[in-house]
């Protein structure tokens, strides 16, 4: 009994050490193996540096380089009009005809009234030339010589008068044919033909817009005004119109051409103007556009894509991509923003490589494999 005693023992003690075994082993099955941290795909390019020109940016209105309201000198009926509405007209171009007649008859009557007095003259200076002979040897008193004199001077006078009439006879046959001034485009007619005019009528018969040139005008916050004022006095400063949409579509190139005499009190704002050559006649009067001044150009500025540029809570930074191909997270001063790049102040070198998408997947030390943008090589 003692024997069976003891085997039994054994057989126990052996099969504790067997499942004492297992589940160590299985233990060991459980415990976590160490991996290596994801790479996160990436796109990402390179600083460079470029110049790049440093902007004022306002809203303006678009504003007719002339414009001319067309109003009759004479009185009359119309009894032509030899342009269409919205045509594009040159100085002297003729608009309206004012029926001529009464002016060509006051045109006559003073024509007949000056060789009238011409006859009167012709003989009023032959008497006084007979007067002249005969005072001389004193059958003429000087009193009867100085009246004819007189009488030569006042017919001189009158035929004065007569062309000072066929002046303004003449002038006012030519004020009844209504000319262009200026060369533009003209607008919808207030008359039509066969009705009167005055030319004490407040009301103008059409207006003419020059379009080309043209002038935009906007205003600047008075903050800007030295840095406008600075640029003007190193030369021409230039200007560029912009849609309205805000889509950066440049219309027409110009140049500054105003900067008011005195900042607006109440706004805070100073006046400007920019003239536009306008060949194509892509600007308008009335228009609202967007106008930028380009007051100066940084030289060999450091430049990323705009999309590279996060903002955090400390700021402004990029996501840098260093040889070990792990990035940085990096704090950077950011001067201008245009055209879709970055300027960076401080806090990035030309050359360094910075991610432009994929950054909401990184972090700082984040492991990274970098893909060029679309039409750049690796």
């Amino acid at each position: 009994m003692r024997k069976v005693a003891v085997l039994l023992a054994l057989v126990v003690a052996a099969a504790l050490a067997a499942w004492v075994g297992l589940r160590h082993g299985e233990a060991e099955d459980r415990t976590p193996v160490a991996s290596e941290p994801p790479v996160v795909p990436v796109t990402a390019e390179q600083a460079t540096t470029r110049d790049m020109p440093v902007y004022v940016r306002g809203i303006g209105t678009v504003q007719a380089y002339n414009t001319v309201a067309i109003k009759s000198r004479v009185d009359g009926q119309i009894v032509k009009v030899d342009f269409t509405e919205g045509q594009e007209v040159k100085a002297g171009d003729l608009l309206f005809e004012i029926d001529p007649r009464p002016f060509q008859a006051a045109l006559a009557q003073a024509q007949a009234a000056k060789q009238k007095d011409e006859a009167q003259l012709a003989s009023a200076q032959a008497d006084l030339k007979r007067d002249e002979a005969l005072i001389q040897h004193d059958f003429q008193t000087r009193q009867a010589y100085d009246q004819q004199k007189s009488l030569v001077g006042q017919v001189q006078a009158s035929i004065a008068g007569d062309d000072a009439q066929i002046k303004t006879a003449q002038l006012n046959i030519d004020y009844a044919q209504i000319r262009a001034p200026i060369g533009g485009r003209t607008g919808a007619r207030a008359v039509d033909v066969g009705n009167l005019v005055h030319a004490s009528d407040n009301t103008s018969l059409v207006t003419i817009a020059q379009l080309r040139p043209i002038f935009a005008t906007f205003t600047e916050p008075q903050n800007d005004f030295e840095t406008i004022r600075a640029s003007a006095a190193r030369g021409t400063v230039a200007a560029e119109a912009l849609a309205a949409q805000g889509d950066n579509k440049v219309l027409a190139q110009g140049r500054l051409s105003l900067i008011d005499n005195q900042i607006d009190l109440a706004s805070g704002t100073i006046h400007l103007k920019a003239e536009f050559a306008n060949d194509n006649e892509t600007l308008w009067p009335g228009e609202f556009i967007n106008l930028r001044l380009v007051v100066d150009t940084l030289k060999d500025a450091v430049t990323v894509p705009a999309r590279a540029v996060e903002q955090g809570p400390d700021g402004a930074y990029v996501f840098v991509v260093k040889p070990d191909m792990t990035v940085e997270n990096r704090k950077v001063t950011v001067s201008e923003t245009e055209n879709g790049l970055a300027v960076i102040a401080k806090g990035l070198a030309q050359g360094e490589t910075v991610v432009v998408d994929g950054q909401y997947r990184l972090d700082d030390g984040t492991r990274v494999s970098v893909a060029a943008p679309s039409g750049q090589s690796g």
